[in-house]
């Protein structure tokens, strides 16, 4: 396999982001997501330009995990400021550790934070509360989980508050 040129990477990569904003991809579903990277690899310009360079039977893998994933990343980072709005933290809320996967920090007094699409509530709940545990003046402050389309129910949301308090979480929000 050859590297694919740079060039050629940034321009699949700036076309597919904005396609994903367009289409409005941190809240397709699953299957709507897997139509799309099918699409993607089959597109000429996409997958039969990346396929030149590449074992065909991993264009779209890596569209997802080199080109799409990293987009889904840049725009849970772009959410920070809307995350410390929410849970009514201010600049003087420093933060000391940085997470990803799923984001979040660790403020200078202890107070954890994490932030995420809503369909990944349970692990962003779980990692809170686990990062909260990793010392004794860590605590699990808040989360903000960014709608996806699955937690839109009262019923939904009324479940993942019933977690988050039970594990100690101070705050819940979401980003509509």
């Amino acid at each position: 396999m050859t590297a694919i040129p740079t060039k050629i990477r940034d321009a699949m990569r700036d076309k597919l982001w904005e396609q994903c904003d367009d289409l409005g991809w941190m809240a397709l579903q699953d299957v709507e997501r897997a139509r799309y990277y099918e699409q993607w690899t089959r597109d000429k310009a996409i997958g039969g330009q990346l396929a030149q360079v590449m074992d065909a039977r991993k264009v779209r893998v890596y569209i997802k995990d080199s080109l799409v994933k990293p987009y889904v990343r840049a725009r849970l980072s772009l959410n920070e400021s809307e995350v410390w709005r929410l849970l009514d933290l201010t600049e003087t809320d420093r933060s000391l550790q940085t997470f990803i996967k799923p984001h979040g920090r660790r403020l200078e007094d202890g107070r954890i934070v994490g932030w995420g699409r809503s369909r990944d509530w349970k692990s962003v709940l779980m990692a809170v509360f686990e990062r909260s545990r990793a010392a004794r003046s860590y605590s699990a402050f808040g989360i903000v989980l960014l709608e996806s389309g699955k937690t839109e129910s009262e019923k939904s949301r009324s479940l993942v508050r019933e977690a988050a308090s039970l594990l100690g979480v101070d705050k819940l929000a979401w980003l509509e």
